[in-house]
């Protein structure tokens, strides 16, 4: 162990042993997440039993709000003393891009959640054939005059969604002029569009073998399409997301690797918060990870080396201090 190695760890000993035994201590948190009755809302009562089991007593309410882009600004605030945001939401808060005036500076990691909720390009299998496409750039070489559906505005997956478009050469205003259109609307609305063939594609973020893909493949026939290695990297480099490949067992109408990008979900605390209270929030969430992967079965690939894999913004210090000393 080197000199630096052993001076990390000391610190990272030393602010450990300062947060005190767990059962000295109660919280009462708020968490702001996104709508109630989705994944988010079932992470937060994974916190909030992770909380609970290192600091009996203590709860951790989950407050429903606009999704990711707004808990930016409730955690900046102040309204809440966790949030979970997408990594794409908290680059463009970082770097002041829209929807954001100027950069937030506010922003510290704790933990990262999860990173398997893949883009996926989903069109009707009829249309594909129709026109010889094998993958999201086929629409630009075309010239294809496609009427895909992505994410409504301000929802960070459409920008995502869009860009995906605009690296593949195929941005909103070139598929209008083959004859084509881009529409915006929720997830719940993008598979009837699809149904009714109202569109030919949809991209949205959605996990592995979600039950509205599942729903949508029982009643038409679609193909799942991948993207190029250079329009991945393009939007992986304008938003910091990672590339994904959704395996070729993943669906029973899909019969190879599909390459794409994804998104994920971390958690994220005030970088003033108290050393000592995300110290032991930290610790309580890498001690009973359990709690997090019984929420939904979706969760089952969380672990703690997962959880401290974040890049995009720096950890909490304290936070740090704990992955460190976890050994990551």
């Amino acid at each position: 162990m080197n000199r630096f190695t052993q001076f990390a760890s000391v610190a990272a000993l030393g602010l450990l042993s300062a947060l005190g035994p767990a059962s000295a201590q109660t919280y009462n948190l708020t968490l702001c997440g996104a709508s109630p009755g989705g994944l988010w809302s079932l992470l937060g009562a994974g916190v909030d039993a992770a909380v609970k089991k290192a600091y009996p007593g203590s709860t951790v309410t989950y407050q429903t709000s606009g999704g990711g882009l707004a808990n930016v600004g409730l955690l900046d605030k102040g309204n809440c003393d966790l949030a979970i945001i997408h990594d794409a939401e908290a680059k463009a808060a970082i770097q002041g891009l829209p929807p954001f005036d100027a950069p937030v500076e506010s922003l510290a990691t704790l933990g990262v959640l999860y990173t398997w909720a893949p883009m996926q390009i989903i069109a009707n299998a009829d249309f594909v054939q129709e026109h010889g496409i094998t993958s999201l750039e086929d629409i630009a070489t075309q010239q294809i005059p496609v009427q895909v559906v992505l994410n409504r505005r301000g929802n960070i997956v459409s920008g995502i969604g869009e860009a995906m478009l605009v690296a593949a050469g195929a941005n909103p205003e070139n598929i209008a002029s083959w004859g084509g259109d881009v529409q915006y609307a929720a997830s719940n609305e993008q598979g009837d569009l699809m149904r009714d063939r109202r569109v030919d594609m949809l991209i949205n973020s959605l996990f592995v073998n979600h039950s509205s893909i599942r729903e949508l493949a029982s009643a038409i026939d679609v193909k799942l399409l991948p993207i190029s290695a250079d329009t991945a990297q393009a939007v992986i480099d304008e938003w910091d997301i990672q590339n994904f490949t959704i395996p070729a067992d993943a669906y029973d109408w899909v019969d190879e690797d599909v390459a794409t990008i994804t998104v994920s979900a971390q958690l994220f605390v005030r970088a003033d918060a108290d050393d000592a209270l995300v110290g032991n929030l930290t610790k309580a969430l890498t001690d009973n990870f359990t709690e997090l992967q019984g929420v939904h079965k979706a969760m089952a690939p969380l672990d703690v080396e997962l959880m401290s894999s974040a890049t995009t913004v720096d950890y909490h210090p304290a936070a740090k201090a704990v992955y460190s000393a976890a050994g990551f």
